[in-house]
Order: C-alpha cells, then structure tokens, then sequence
C-alpha cells in the first residue's frame, strides 16, 4: 500500500516543476508594474520640466515686451535736421529771399510814377523790398518750428515705447530755437523795428 507506481512517480515529478514557473511568472508581473510605475514617474518628471520651461519661456517674453524697443530713428533724424536747416535759412531769408527782395524793386521801379513823392518812392523801391524778404525769412523760420515741434512730440504720440536717440532731440531743439529767433526777427523786420525806412521828410 505505502509504495508508489512508476506512473505515480512520474506524474509527481511533472507536477513539481510547475510552481517555480508560477513564480516566475508572478516575479515577471511584478517587474512589469514596477516598470510602468517608473514610466510614469518619468513622464510626469518630463510634463513638469516641460512646464517649467514654458513658464520660463513666458516671463522671457515679458521681459522682452516690457523693454523700451529702440528705434533706428532715421526719419526723425532727417527731419531733425531739415528743421536745423530750415531755422538758419530763416535767419536771413535765403536765396529765395534775395530773389523776391530783388523782383519786387523791379516792381516797384516800374510801377513808381516820376511825379510820386519821396516817401512812396522809397517804400516802392526798397520798403516792398525788405517786407518781401521778411515775409520769406518768417515763412522759412515757421516751417523750421514747425518741423523741429513734430520731431520732439513724435515718440508721445506715433511710437510711445520707443527710445528716440539724444542727437536727434538736441538737432531738433536747435531747429525749433532757430526758428523762434528768425520768427521774431522776421516780425521785427516787417513791422520796421529792425532798420526801419528813412523817414522823407
């Protein structure tokens, strides 16, 4: 009764092998869930830096707005200096000036009657004359204050974040001098304050 067959024998040594194989297995299921557990650390170790990043990226980008930008300024620096230019002509009246002062004697030579007094003779030939030219003078001396005016208060209205360069501000705070001096000096001239006519009498 106690001894055990050959086939017994033999189905308790293919029974034997199947439990490390059990083991195994289960030892394999376990690697694997350790495995995606470690996947999905790393992947939210890579969402968070991600995040970071981006967050990093944003306040880079702040920063880059909140900086004044820098404007090459070469339109207002020509006009800077058309306003400087506009101002010395101003003070004299220029070429233009000389050419009207000039047709206007011819003018008045013409347009004098040999019989007209001394007094409208003179205005005629030299009076019309330098009212011309001071009237030029003013002219030129207005569009350099003028000009100089819209150099300066560009920035504030057309491009508030822009840095407008120092040379451009000091050109165009000497056009719009310029062109306060030649603007009074203009007056000055047309109401006969400055060389004022003889007087015929």
């Amino acid at each position: 009764m106690g001894t055990k067959t050959e086939d017994e024998t033999a189905a308790d040594a293919a029974a034997k092998p199947a439990e490390p194989e059990a083991d195994e297995a289960a030892d394999t299921t376990d690697a694997t869930k350790v495995d995606a557990v470690k996947a999905e650390k790393t992947a939210a170790a890579e969402d968070a830096d991600e995040l970071d990043d981006a967050d990093h990226d944003d306040d880079l980008v702040v920063v880059d707005e909140a900086a004044p930008a820098k404007s090459s300024g070469v339109f207002q620096g020509a006009a800077a200096v058309v306003s400087a230019a506009l101002g010395v002509i101003g003070l004299s009246g220029g070429w233009l000036g000389t050419v009207a002062a000039a047709r206007s004697n011819i003018v008045g030579q013409l347009e004098t009657k040999q019989s007209a007094s001394v007094a409208d003779q003179i205005q005629a030939l030299y009076g019309d004359s330098w009212q011309v030219t001071a009237l030029i003078a003013g002219a030129f001396a207005l569009a350099a204050l003028v000009v100089g005016f819209v150099v300066l208060v560009r920035p504030a209205f057309g491009a508030p974040d822009q840095v407008q360069a120092p040379w451009i501000k000091s050109v165009a705070w000497a056009g719009v001098a310029l062109g306060v001096i030649g603007l009074l000096l203009a007056i000055a001239k047309y109401s006969d304050l400055i060389y004022g006519l003889p007087s015929a009498s």
